[in-house]
C-alpha cells in the first residue's frame, strides 16, 4: 500500500497549511483508488476552509467526542458537507475518487490524534502537515488498520510530468 503524488502536491498542503497557522488547514486529497493493490494515486489537492464552529463543536461532545465542546479552529478541523459533496461530484465527472484527507497540526507533530482516529475513515489516506511558527516543517501520511489504529502509509514522490500523464487534473 502507498500514496503516489507529486512535489507540487506536497508544495500546495504544505504552503495552505502553512497559511491557514494558527489554525488548522485542511482539504481533500481526489485521485484512483485500486482496492486489490491497495495503491492510492493522488491527481488533486482540493483546499478548504476549516469549517470547525461552535454547532460542530458541540455536536461532536454530545455524540462522545470527549473536549470537542471546548476546541478551537487550532486544535480541530470540520470539513463542510456542502463542499464535500461538490469535491465528491467533480470527482466523478472526472473519474476520480475521493482518496483521503489532509490537515495541519498548528505547533504539533505530524501524527494522529485520538480525535483524528475516531473521525477517520477506512482505506483513506490521511496526509498531516506539522506547522511550526507558521512555517510547514513535516508531512506524514497515515493509514487505519484494521483495528482502527492508524499506521504510517508510504508516500512515492513522482515528477509531475509522470503524473500528468496518467492522469487529468482537476480544476481547484
Amino acid at each position: 500500500m502507498a500514496l503516489t503524488l507529486t512535489q507540487t502536491h506536497i508544495d500546495r498542503m504544505q504552503a495552505h497549511a502553512a497559511q491557514a497557522y494558527p489554525h488548522e488547514g485542511c482539504g481533500l486529497l481526489v485521485g484512483t483508488f485500486d482496492a486489490v493493490t491497495d495503491e492510492k494515486a493522488l491527481v488533486d489537492v482540493v483546499l478548504l476552509d476549516n469549517a470547525w464552529a461552535t454547532d460542530v463543536a458541540v455536536n461532536l461532545a454530545e455524540r462522545g467526542h470527549e473536549g470537542s465542546d471546548t476546541m478551537t479552529k487550532a486544535r480541530r478541523y470540520w470539513i463542510d458537507p456542502k463542499d464535500l459533496f461538490e469535491a465528491q461530484r467533480q470527482a466523478r465527472i472526472n473519474g476520480l475518487s475521493i482518496i483521503g484527507v489532509y490537515h495541519s497540526h498548528p505547533d504539533a507533530k505530524a501524527v494522529p490524534s485520538n480525535c483524528d482516529r475516531d473521525l477517520a475513515w477506512p482505506s483513506y489516506a490521511y496526509i498531516i502537515v506539522s506547522v511550526r511558527n507558521g512555517t510547514a516543517v513535516d508531512l506524514q501520511n497515515w493509514q487505519l488498520d484494521g483495528s482502527h489504529q492508524f499506521q504510517p502509509e508510504p508516500m512515492k514522490i513522482v515528477p509531475a510530468s509522470a503524473a500528468r500523464d496518467r492522469m487529468p487534473l482537476l480544476s481547484s
